[in-house]
């Protein structure tokens, strides 16, 4: 049986009654009246179930390097895991592998595993499929909310308030109104400016886009989803925010060697944490920043802070560099984490979530990201495209 309905309404666990689209009870996550739908909920991220752990997920938005958006997959892997477990766990870390490009003429196969189910956390482990081959990986952590007296976080940065700042196509439709602004520029601004991506998205002190000096490895943006998404299982909120989490993120790791000319990046792994609850579709801070590059490979990673409290949620991604040759990227996660929910949060009620202090499995790890060369590189990642 086949069955397509959006993600919010699909999320809980078959059988689950109490699901968010249940009904149109306060806190169901209705639009009010008037308010559009995120396109992110009612298309990118709503999957066809054809059998109990097999779904099929179609593109939204393909970039101009005709490669399929990693956030896409990651996404709609983690729409597929969460549609496996039970309403009351929620996400509490992913960690994703890209070993193939995607295709976008075709849809992608998620194929879930039931890897653990427990009493307090389950695991899921996700596979996309297309021609046949798995062309992404995926091990997804749920846990049930657990209190605990233990807890503290880092102090959002202070940066100007979205509202004092110029979307992503103001900046754009600023530059394109400079009569010196050269055609090749001007074509690839416009080619931006024409693609459907469902994100509003701020830069905090944007970099000039012409300018080749060397900067900083570290960018801050406002980003939300686009539309409404409201109220719903927490699960919504996490799978919008993976979405999210790969846009403009694989640019920052090359911003002190503008000087080089990089004809293609792509990723070779991703990975999220979840620390309490938050709205997608509020203003989120990401803080993007890439501590190493070297040996044909980058890191970026940073976490995103919810607007209201300064709550986040890591995110961690090695990238291959330019140049040819063997591609290893090593390094550390970013640090302790605790409890799982989500990056940011929109609303003032919401709490922040804690760590269980005797679980010693949930500390900071590093991680290992290998990749044979740059030309293999090319042909393996579904989030691999030049970046803006």
């Amino acid at each position: 049986m086949v069955s397509a309905v959006p993600v919010e309404d699909a999320m809980a666990a078959p059988g689950d009654t109490n699901g968010a689209g249940a009904g149109s009870r306060p806190g169901s996550g209705r639009p009010p009246p008037g308010d559009l739908r995120s396109a992110l909920i009612t298309s990118v991220l709503s999957l066809e179930r054809l059998e109990l752990d097999l779904f099929r997920g179609r593109h939204h938005w393909v970039p101009a390097t005709q490669r399929l958006f990693g956030g896409q997959i990651v996404g709609q892997a983690l729409v597929a895991a969460a549609r496996s477990v039970s309403r009351d766990e929620q996400v509490h870390s992913l960690h994703c592998y890209f070993v193939r490009a995607g295709d976008p003429k075709v849809p992608v196969l998620y194929e879930v595993e039931r890897t653990r189910t427990g009493k307090s956390f389950s695991v899921r482990s996700v596979k996309a499929i297309q021609h046949g081959k798995p062309i992404f990986t995926c091990q997804a952590s749920f846990q049930l909310s657990q209190e605990s007296p233990v807890q503290h976080q880092f102090t959002m940065p202070s940066v100007p308030p979205p509202e004092d700042l110029l979307t992503q196509e103001e900046l754009i439709q600023k530059f394109l109104q400079n009569p010196n602004l050269a055609e090749r520029y001007r074509k690839h601004l416009t080619k931006i400016q024409a693609e459907d991506v469902p994100i509003d998205i701020k830069p905090v002190n944007p970099p000039d886009t012409f300018c080749l000096e060397p900067q900083e490895p570290k960018q801050f943006f406002w980003v939300r989803a686009r539309g409404y998404i409201g109220e719903t299982d927490m699960k919504v909120h996490c799978c919008v925010a993976a979405y999210i989490s790969d846009y403009a993120f694989l640019g920052t790791a090359l911003l002190p060697h503008r000087q080089y000319h990089i004809k293609l990046m792509v990723s070779l792994d991703h990975s999220m944490w979840f620390h309490a609850p938050f709205r997608a579709d509020h203003w989120m801070l990401y803080e993007c920043e890439s501590p190493w590059a070297g040996e044909c490979s980058g890191c970026p990673w940073g976490p995103a802070h919810p607007r209201s409290c300064g709550l986040r949620v890591p995110l961690c991604r090695w990238v291959p560099g330019p140049g040819a040759g063997p591609a290893v990227a090593q390094g550390r996660g970013p640090g302790c984490h605790l409890r799982t929910g989500g990056s940011h949060q929109g609303a003032g009620n919401a709490k922040p979530e804690q760590a269980v202090a005797d679980e010693p499995h949930r500390a900071g790890r590093g991680h290992i990201g290998v990749l044979g060369t740059k030309a293999d590189a090319a042909e393996q990642d579904p989030g691999g495209r030049k970046e803006p």
